[in-house]
């Protein structure tokens, strides 16, 4: 093996002092293997893996920023593969019919009354701070309904704070990653 094959496929800037980044390793790991599964055309590799993708936090590690930057690049190659698959296996037709029921699907949800999007976690506990949750979900109902502008990288950065009593997380963040599909899926 030469240095070549074990060097990293993106040097990323590493934090510095007591600032954490993602494990160097596992980014490196994760990088090479997405590499082999994009070139090679597989399937067990897609989209949402590259989305729902975790890394340790480190001491030296890579700078989070420039490598959730790259996996929104690559995150949007994926994408770009699938959509292309599944054009060539079932149509046009077929790939906007169900962008189109995703789409209402999450919009049906998101015109929900505000405060009553999401469940709630229990008065004691820690969720999404419904306000912005809700003001979030506003704009990309707004996107749904008449094309306001939104980019995928607006969604994908989206961070809430944290109340008791908020919308429960799992289930924001399962709209969000729909919206990012949605999105992908018409560009």
């Amino acid at each position: 093996m030469t240095t070549a094959d074990t060097a990293p496929l993106a040097p990323f800037p590493t934090t510095r002092g007591r600032e954490k980044g993602y494990d160097k390793a596992s980014v490196d790991d994760f990088l090479l293997r997405a590499r082999a599964a994009f070139e090679a055309g597989a399937t067990e590799m897609t989209a949402e893996d590259v989305r729902r993708v975790g890394f340790r936090l480190v001491r030296h590690g890579y700078a989070i920023a420039a490598v959730d930057a790259a996996l929104g690049r690559i995150e949007d190659a994926f994408a770009a593969k699938e959509r292309e698959r599944a054009l060539d296996g079932s149509g046009t037709h077929a790939w906007v019919e169900q962008t189109r029921a995703s789409a209402q699907e999450i919009l049906d949800r998101l015109s929900r009354p505000a405060k009553q999007r999401f469940d709630r976690v229990g008065a004691l506990r820690y969720g999404y701070r419904v306000d912005e949750v809700d003001l979030v979900a506003d704009k990309i109902a707004r996107y749904l309904e008449t094309g306001e502008s939104v980019t995928v990288a607006q969604v994908r950065s989206v961070a809430f704070r944290m109340e008791r009593g908020g919308y429960r997380e799992a289930q924001v963040d399962a709209v969000l990653d729909a919206v990012v599909e949605v999105m992908l899926a018409v560009t």
